[in-house]
């Protein structure tokens, strides 16, 4: 698995996947805006996409929450990173490609010394989502509405993280 960078050509793809069923029922709120998005490149977020053997198979944007411009996260320290991830397709779920993906995201974030922890918001609901990640050591820190979505907010400190 490898991943690249979000471009424009991936607009007609991106926009498939967030009408998927199970898409939509973990981000039902959100709109991407990838048409604006997609043509931009802040400093404080990377937008991939994980590809096997050249086939995309899913998205994951990763963020600097104190730097990021609509400021979702609100007052949150320096040297932290936010991920949004999912599979593109729903016949690509369960075949361990989102733990892949978090792994590579993880170890991406990581890279950077100054990084001391990684959050995720799934929502409250989403209980397959809450075990995911905590088989790959986040652990709780509270349940917190950003916006319409009732979340549980999850965090992986540096010192926790185990390298794949």
């Amino acid at each position: 698995m490898n991943l690249r960078s979000a471009t424009f050509a991936d607009l007609a793809l991106l926009r498939q996947w967030d009408e998927q069923p199970h898409v939509v029922a973990s981000d039902p709120n959100d709109d991407w805006g990838w048409e604006v998005e997609l043509n931009r490149a802040p400093e404080w977020r990377e937008q991939l996409i994980a590809e096997i053997d050249s086939r995309p198979i899913g998205f994951i944007q990763i963020i600097d929450p104190a730097c990021e411009d609509s400021h979702y996260w609100g007052d949150v320290p320096a040297n932290l990173r936010a991920i949004d991830i999912w599979i593109g397709e729903e016949t690509d779920l369960g075949k361990g490609y989102g733990t892949k993906m978090m792994q590579l995201a993880l170890a991406r974030c990581f890279t950077n010394p100054l990084v001391t922890a990684v959050l995720v918001d799934p929502l409250a609901s989403n209980t397959r989502a809450h075990r995911f990640y905590e088989r790959l050591g986040f652990q709780f820190i509270e349940q917190r509405w950003f916006g319409n979505d009732d979340c549980f907010v999850y965090r992986i400190n540096r010192a926790d993280w185990q390298p794949a």
